[in-house]
């Protein structure tokens, strides 16, 4: 394990997550979140992945680092894989993130859905029943496969319902399965036919009351832009990093009224100042009663007041990381129990497996496989 790893869990601890209520895990100890990202890229457009704001962002103020490699262009993918590998259908998936990072999750729905059209929909065992021939027809019709009293001519093949079943799908993946269902929900007897297995459940953003935190240089925090601020910092660098913080731009000089909705430093006041520091800050910018070195300084205060007991306990953490590796492998283990009832589920929509041992034991079809 790399040791950034333990560093972040014990980041994570210190600030307060209870591994009781909360499963925290390594990511390359639960291997189904790779095999997931495999199975998503292959449905993933390139053309979604280059569209993404974060990944033009990077490689504008990135200089330092070669992004330009499918594991960062396609990071949005294992994002995906990561968030809906914990899904259950019939339960909300909400993902608590910063207003940057809301693209992601869109992304992460779109591909989802584009997932779930391509193998969700089955056929119905009697759909190739020589009795539902005109049915058939009628569905892919509906779907607009061409020739579709051709491919529905009896007897089919093994093949020709494998052909039927993916023209179906095709059509469905460019239409969208809710408008599909939605053209073709009224006529039962197609409907019959379908079967709609939900495989992933597409995620939704929530944001916090801080949905966007501005770095040191005013853009957003990132350890990649080194303009954040770490839960070990010392007091004296906490202090030496916030006293160059960016302001208001418009405040020249400090006679000139400033605008604190525009300023980085009061943004980190609403997170870690009081109300009444909160209003001196506000009160004393726009009537340039107080200069930005004393805001800083106010601001730093409380800040550090904030981060001094976590502090504390990353430095017991720190102590003992025997404790620190037994929770992440116990929380790795929990992880993996749900991952594995995930793939279970997303390995028989896309490869049939079951359903084809059924069909050579004499235990049913694969007509909808």
């Amino acid at each position: 394990m790399r040791p950034t790893g333990i560093e972040i869990m014990v980041d994570y601890l210190a600030a307060g997550l209870d591994p009781q209520k909360s499963i925290i895990f390594l990511q390359s100890q639960v291997p189904e979140h790779a095999e997931l990202h495999l199975l998503l890229s292959m449905v993933t457009p390139l053309g979604w992945l280059e569209r993404v704001p974060t990944y033009k962002e990077a490689l504008e103020n990135v200089k330092d680092k070669d992004l330009h490699t499918y594991g960062f262009l396609g990071y949005p993918v294992l994002q995906t894989a990561d968030i809906v590998i914990y899904s259950k259908e019939g339960t909300p998936l909400v993902v608590p993130v910063g207003e940057d990072q809301v693209s992601h999750v869109e992304l992460s729905r779109e591909i989802v859905r584009r997932f779930n059209s391509f193998y969700e929909v089955r056929l119905s065992d009697e759909a190739f029943a020589a009795a539902r021939q005109a049915n058939l027809v009628r569905l892919l019709m509906f779907a607009y496969v061409p020739q579709a009293s051709r491919l529905a001519l009896h007897p089919l093949t093994p093949e020709a319902k494998t052909t039927v079943l993916s023209e179906i799908r095709r059509s469905i993946v460019k239409e969208g399965l809710d408008n599909f269902l939605a053209r073709v929900s009224e006529y039962k007897e197609v409907m019959a036919l379908l079967r709609i297995d939900k495989v992933l459940c597409e995620p939704e953003a929530m944001l916090t009351q801080t949905p966007r935190i501005p770095g040191l240089d005013g853009r957003k925090m990132s350890k990649s832009y080194g303009n954040a601020i770490a839960l070990s910092e010392s007091d004296a660098d906490i202090r030496a990093k916030t006293k160059v913080m960016v302001t208001d731009p418009a405040r020249k000089r400090r006679s000139d009224p400033g605008n604190p909705d525009v300023c980085p430093v009061y943004d980190w006041h609403k997170l870690f100042s009081p109300p009444e520091t909160l209003k001196w800050s506000a009160e004393g910018c726009r009537t340039a009663g107080i200069g930005c070195i004393e805001c800083k300084a106010a601001m730093a205060d409380n800040l550090i007041k904030w981060i001094a007991p976590i502090r504390e306990r990353r430095v017991e953490y720190e102590k003992n990381p025997r404790r620190v590796l037994e929770l992440i492998d116990a929380g790795s283990k929990r992880a993996r129990v749900e991952a594995v009832k995930t793939m279970a589920r997303v390995r028989e929509a896309v490869f049939g497996w079951e359903r084809k041992r059924k069909e050579l034991s004499g235990g049913g079809t694969a007509a909808g496989a």
